[in-house]
């Protein structure tokens, strides 16, 4: 968790970033995904042991509130980025969670409430999720399975968390070990079909554990690496006219200031990419 307060010192004091706190998403805003019951259970703390231990984390109220605060961050970064071109969340990337439950350390998956959000606002039509995280976006997966309006895209390591897959519309699996030019590869064949289904606006979740120095990732790929995955991202949803909104998802380096570093570097970069008459958001 200290990651998330490392990173928002780190760009705190970026002339071009304007930091902005969103509102928390309401219960209406998570019903639009997440079943009834899962959120009335979430909210009340009556979540049994068993979908405690899925999620990974105890319960308590600071949990709930924390995790509508990430949800709202999503929410906000994809209007924002609808208006602006670009905007990033500081935290989110929740992937893992479905419409009924939690899980691997995400309670509500942000990026499908904000996608229905902006839906239903008819803010956008169709949407497309480039979820570049070292492990694949299952919950994501099965939420927008079926839905022609969403594009799921996952680039993961194949034999990573969570071992039972779902199906995304574009899933591209990695060996272990796997270093920069295959990863690289990988992920301009999967950007450019994601693109190809005319999104109004593409979620990027920019994870940093693919880092070879992550704990959890696996991977063999190195920061220049994922500087150069933000700037495929960037640059190709910039050729598409298609606004980004990021979210930054995992990142479990062996030293958590590399994981910040990672992140770090991908705000900057959305900064780089906000054009000169309008002020980047996070």
């Amino acid at each position: 968790m200290e990651k998330y307060r490392l990173l928002r010192e780190h760009v705190e004091d970026e002339e071009r970033i304007h930091l902005a706190i969103p509102e928390a998403a309401t219960d209406d805003d998570l019903r639009r995904v997440h079943q009834q019951d899962y959120v009335s259970r979430v909210v009340s703390g009556s979540l049994s042991r068993d979908e405690i231990r899925r999620i990974g984390f105890p319960w308590s109220p600071e949990l709930v509130e924390r995790s509508r605060r990430s949800v709202g961050g999503t929410i906000h970064a994809a209007e924002c980025a609808c208006r602006d071109g670009v905007s990033v969340n500081l935290a989110g990337g929740t992937h893992h969670a479905f419409s009924d439950a939690g899980e691997g350390f995400c309670v509500f998956n942000d990026v499908a409430v904000a996608a229905r959000s902006l839906q239903a606002r008819g803010m956008i039509t169709r949407c497309a999720v480039l979820d570049l995280d070292v492990h694949q976006g299952n919950g994501t997966a099965s939420i927008f399975a079926n839905d022609p309006s969403v594009f799921t895209l996952s680039v993961h390591g194949a034999s990573n968390y969570p071992f039972r897959k779902e199906a995304s519309d574009l899933d591209i699996g990695l060996e272990d070990g796997t270093e920069d030019s295959v990863f690289l590869d990988a992920v301009r064949a999967g950007v450019s079909v994601a693109l190809a289904s005319d999104p109004d606006l593409a979620f990027y979740i920019a994870g940093a554990d693919p880092y070879e120095h992550d704990r959890l990732g696996r991977l063999s790929v190195s920061k220049d690496g994922l500087r150069e995955r933000d700037r495929i991202v960037f640059d190709a949803c910039g050729a598409a006219s298609v606004p980004i909104a990021v979210v930054m998802a995992g990142g479990y380096a062996e030293n958590v200031h590399d994981t910040v570093e990672i992140h770090t570097a991908t705000v900057r970069e959305a900064a780089r990419r906000q054009s000169a008459s309008t002020t980047p958001r996070a």
